[in-house]
């Protein structure tokens, strides 16, 4: 039991971890810096998909980039796409962990 909670742990600060350091971009983000974080953002979403592990909260910051790009406001979409990348790659590194995690449980 204590190896799950400390595999949590680890998982939720890793994942904290991304999620911070991704939030930090430059200020007058360009519609080009927007693109390529977007571009960046889907693909590592994709790869998520394909280990069948992507996560709704992604697709929403997905959202919230295109949105806020759509208004203009490139410093808010290159964070809101940042963010999305960095939550599908704690997706994908959950879908990795867990793949041979659940052989160390202990059945009662």
């Amino acid at each position: 039991m204590t190896g799950i909670i400390l595999r949590i742990s680890t998982f939720t600060l890793a994942s904290l971890l991304v999620i911070a350091n991704a939030t930090s971009v430059p200020a007058a983000s360009s519609e080009a810096d927007f693109k390529a974080a977007y571009a960046a953002a889907e693909a590592t979403n994709k790869e998520a998909g394909g280990l069948r592990n992507q996560w709704t909260v992604t697709a929403e910051a997905l959202a919230d980039a295109r949105k806020a790009a759509d208004k203009g406001d490139f410093d808010r979409a290159v964070a809101s796409a940042k963010e999305a990348e960095a939550l599908a790659k704690a997706s994908i590194f959950q879908a990795t962990s867990e793949k041979e995690a659940w052989k160390n449980l202990e059945i009662r």
